[in-house]
C-alpha cells in the first residue's frame, strides 16, 4: 500500500544498476544458473539494455562470499541465523560489488538497508569480499563452434575446468536417463542432451534427474553434461546449459554424432569438437526439423513464438 500511495512501479525500479545488482547476487553466493534466464527476460520486459555476457563479466569480478550449497556447505537457514541475506547486501555494498544507492520498495537504498545486519559472532556461512570462499563468481558463460550464441555453468571452484572425451548423443531426457541407468556412460564421455530447448522442449527442462544420476554413479568428476535445456540450483559438476542456437532450431548442437570429440575449457570459456566448418556444414545440410511435440493449444503457440536461451528464452508477438 505504501509503493502505491508513492506511485512507485517496478519500472521504477527496474534500472541497468539494479540488475548488475542481482546478477552481483547470484554470482558472489553461487545462485542457480536460471538467475540468466529469469533476469535476461526482466531486462528484456522492462526495456534495459543487458545481454548474456553481461554475467560473465560481473561474474568474473564478483567473489563468492556465501558458502552455500551444493558447491559449499550451508542452507539457507544457516544465512537467516549468520545474520540474513541483509548481511551479504552489506557485505557487498562495503566491498563496492553491487550499487548501494540503488533505491529499494521501502524508498531506503540497498546500503541503507544493509547498514543495520547483524552478525551472528563465530558464524562461518558468510565471509567478507577480502577474504572470500572463491575469488570469482559462480556463473560462466561459455562461447565455441558448438554455442556460437552462449552456454551457461555453474562452478563452484572444486571442480575441474577442463575436460575432453566423445560424445553420447540423446534427443531426449528420457533416453539419456535409461543410458545412464543401463551403466552405458563412461569415465570420459560428454553427455550430450538435445532437443529440449526453449522450442524443443518446448521449454526448457531441468536436467536434475540426470545430473543426479551422473554423480550417484560416482561419475560427477569425469563425466560431462550439455544440453540445450537447462539445470536447478541442485547440479553439481561439469554440466553446461542453455546451449545456443537449440538444437531445435538447427544449432550446431543438432549436428552432434556419438563419438564426436568435445573439448570444454572453463579457463577459456570454450565449448568446441573436432569438427572443421565444411563437416558443420554438409552434416546441418542433412539435418530434418523434427516434428513438434504439440501442434495446438498454448505449448504450440508458446514454442512458435519463444526467443533463444540466450536472450532469456521470451516470447514474441510476431
Amino acid at each position: 500500500m505504501d509503493l502505491l500511495r508513492r506511485d512507485v512501479r517496478p519500472l521504477d525500479l527496474a534500472t541497468r544498476d539494479a540488475f548488475e545488482n542481482g546478477i552481483a547476487a547470484a554470482a558472489g553466493t553461487g545462485g542457480s544458473t536460471n538467475a540468466v534466464l529469469h533476469l535476461l527476460a526482466i531486462a528484456r520486459e522492462a526495456g534495459v539494455p543487458l545481454t548474456i555476457d553481461d554475467f560473465d563479466v560481473i561474474s568474473r569480478r564478483t567473489p563468492i562470499v556465501a558458502d552455500l550449497r551444493p558447491g559449499g556447505k550451508y542452507v539457507a537457514t544457516d544465512v537467516d541465523r549468520a545474520g540474513g541475506i541483509q548481511l551479504i547486501a552489506k557485505r557487498m555494498v562495503e566491498a563496492h560489488l553491487v550499487h548501494g544507492d540503488m533505491p529499494t520498495p521501502t524508498g531506503r537504498t540497498l546500503a541503507q538497508e544493509s547498514s543495520s545486519a547483524v552478525e551472528t559472532p563465530g558464524q562461518q556461512v558468510i565471509a567478507t569480499a577480502d577474504r572470500p570462499f572463491k575469488p570469482t563468481g559462480g556463473i560462466v558463460i561459455m562461447r565455441g563452434d558448438v554455442a556460437p550464441e552462449g552456454g551457461v555453468v555453474k562452478v563452484a571452484g572444486h571442480e575441474r575446468t577442463y575436460h575432453r572425451g566423445p560424445a553420447r548423443v540423446f534427443d531426449r531426457e528420457e533416453d539419456a536417463m535409461h543410458a545412464i541407468d543401463a551403466r552405458e556412460i563412461v569415465a570420459g564421455d560428454v553427455v550430450v542432451i538435445r532437443y529440449e530447448g526453449p522450442k524443443g522442449g518446448p521449454g526448457m527442462r531441468e536436467m536434475l534427474g540426470v545430473t543426479g544420476a551422473i554423480v550417484g554413479q560416482g561419475l560427477g568428476e569425469s563425466v560431462a553434461l550439455i544440453t540445450d535445456g537447462r539445470f536447478s540450483g541442485a547440479t553439481r559438476g561439469l554440466m553446461i546449459g542453455h546451449i545456443a542456437p537449440e538444437a531445435a532450431v538447427g544449432g550446431p548442437i543438432a549436428a552432434l554424432q556419438d563419438g564426436d570429440v568435445i573439448t570444454i575449457d572453463i579457463d577459456k570459456r570454450r565449448i568446441d569438437v573436432d569438427l572443421d566448418s565444411a563437416q558443420f556444414a554438409q552434416r546441418l545440410a542433412g539435418w530434418t526439423k523434427p516434428k513438434p511435440h504439440y501442434t495446438t493449444g498454448v505449448f504450440a503457440k508458446y514454442a512458435a513464438h519463444v526467443s533463444s536461451a540466450s536472450e532469456g528464452a521470451i516470447t514474441r508477438p510476431d
